[in-house]
This record gives structure tokens, sequence and C-alpha cells, in this order.
């Protein structure tokens, strides 16, 4: 077996595109390129780190059970805590969850299983792209404009529709992608054995990329754990621990911004509190979804 080393053409080629001019200028484009792209990273990973070590410094010296199952501030009985705006921000995630999940999945599998060539889809994919893009306080007013103004008050139930809006385009462009992922062989093998076509999407290209699919679900529930601005137009906040989905809720976002601009020291504690709890949901959410993701695919 013949090595590189001792292969004249290959000695040969190298030495000509050592002096080649034209090498020698890409060569070093590349090298310039490979720096300017590992100082970006290192910028980037510097301030990240910087964030998380400054949240996690001032937001665990606070952290405590009393702070997590303490009661709101504004309740009889001061053992002031998160403990309301923790309860808002899960009722109000896990109902829009369960209302953006099957609304976004059963969109997906249509733009996937019906949408070719088709107006329509085309005009869905086009708005879906749109808002993906668009900022949260505008899905906030929309809300506030179709119902918050005809019912006359704030609600946990307004709160959770302005980050459903948010959350669905997320779970239809990740179904989507994910079920063009599905090679047509597959569908075709069903097809042959004389499965309907809505069997197919149900039953075969959504179990062939569940993974891919639960992974847009946690990336939208990330997403959306941490919108403020829509809340501020649609649940608005509450004092008082509070239950009631039709009446104002608290959430953990909008009572980090409270706490943090107020002048006691321990709301701003608590704050920091609230900053660490979210911040590391939020990663443990994405990490799961990458972990769901990478696992299925090396299965």
């Amino acid at each position: 077996m013949t090595s590189s080393a001792h292969n004249p053409l290959s000695v040969s080629v190298s030495a000509a595109n050592a002096v080649n001019p034209v090498y020698r200028a890409r060569l070093i484009k590349h090298k310039i390129g490979i720096f300017l792209s590992t100082c970006a990273m290192a910028v980037g990973i510097f301030f990240l780190m910087w964030i998380l070590i400054t949240l996690f410094s001032k937001g665990f010296g606070s952290l405590n059970w009393e702070a997590i199952v303490g009661t709101p501030a504004g309740a009889a009985e001061k053992n002031e805590g998160l403990s309301g705006a923790l309860l808002g921000s899960l009722l109000m995630v896990t109902t829009a969850t369960l209302i953006s999940t099957p609304i976004g999945i059963l969109a997906g599998v249509y733009l996937a299983e019906y949408g070719e060539d088709n107006w329509f889809s085309d005009l869905t994919r086009f708005v879906t792209d749109i808002m993906l893009s668009a900022p949260s306080v505008v899905i906030g007013l929309f809300v506030y404009a179709i119902y918050v103004s005809h019912v006359k008050h704030f609600s946990g139930w307004a709160g959770s529709f302005a980050i459903a809006l948010i959350a669905v385009p997320v779970v239809v462009r990740t179904t989507d992608n994910m079920l063009a992922l599905v090679p047509t062989s597959l569908r075709e093998a069903a097809f042959a054995l004389g499965a309907p076509r809505w069997k197919v999407a149900l039953f075969i290209r959504i179990k062939a990329v569940k993974a891919g699919i639960l992974t847009g679900i946690l990336l939208a529930v990330a997403r959306i754990s941490g919108e403020t601005a829509p809340l501020l137009f649609t649940a608005f906040g509450n004092q008082f621990l509070n239950t009631d989905m039709n009446k104002p809720m608290s959430n953990l976002p909008q009572v980090i911004y409270s706490f943090a601009t107020s002048p006691d020291e321990k709301w701003i504690g608590l704050a920091w509190t609230g900053a660490l709890l979210l911040t590391f949901s939020v990663l443990a959410l994405n990490i799961l979804s990458r972990t769901v993701f990478s696992q299925k695919t090396q299965n």
C-alpha cells in the first residue's frame, strides 16, 4: 500500500500549490476567516458566561424555600415570595401549550401532506414566517383589541391566548420541516398497502419524526416562558395569589421587571431569584429538546 508521502504525483501537486499565488491567497483568507469566527465565538461565550455568573451570584443569594412558596407582596401575610408569579406563569404557559400544540401539529401536517402547489398553503407558510418574526408586543396589542377590550377586563385566558399565538408558528414550522424529512419510499410503501392519506400522515409520518416535533414543542414552550410584553396588555398582573384564569393573573417575567425597578432590596433580590429560575427553566427545556432529538437521531 503506497502512502501519499511516497507518491510522486501527490508531492508534485503539494509543491505546485505551495508556490501558487492564488492558492496562498485563498489559504490566507481561510485562516483569517477561521480566526475571526473563533474570536466572535469567544466574545459571545464570554458575555454569555458573564451573564450567567452574574445571574447565579445575585440570584442564588435570595434563593430559598420561602422565596418560592412565599405569598405575594400584596397578600395579608407578607411572607414575601414568588408563589403567585410562578403559579400564574405555570397556568398560562400550560394553557397556551395545550392550545398551540394540536393547532400547530395539524397545520404542519396539512402543509406537509396537502400543501403541494397550493396557493392557500403558500399563504399559510408566508403568514407563519411573518408571525415568527413579529414583535411580541404587537401580538399582545392584537389580543387586547380583539378580546380584552370586548370582555372589559384583563385575565389569564387573554395572556394564554397571546402567548399561544407566539407558540403556534414555531410548532407549525417545526412540524412542516420534520415531516419533509420522512423518506418518500416510506409513504409509497404505506400507500401500496392501501392506507388512506390521512392515516399515512398521522400514523406513519408523524410517528417517524415524533422526536423532532416534540423538540419543536419544547422550544416553543421555552420561548413563551419568558415573554413579558404580551402579558402586559392581557394578563396585566395581580398582587395576590390567584388561580382564577378569568381574572388578572401574575406572571414571573412581569414580576421580575416590577421588583427589579423597586427601591426595596428584598424585592430586588427576589427579582434576581425569579430571573435565575426563569433562565434555568428555559435552559433546561432547550437541553431536554436537544437531548431528545439527538437520542432519536442516533437510534
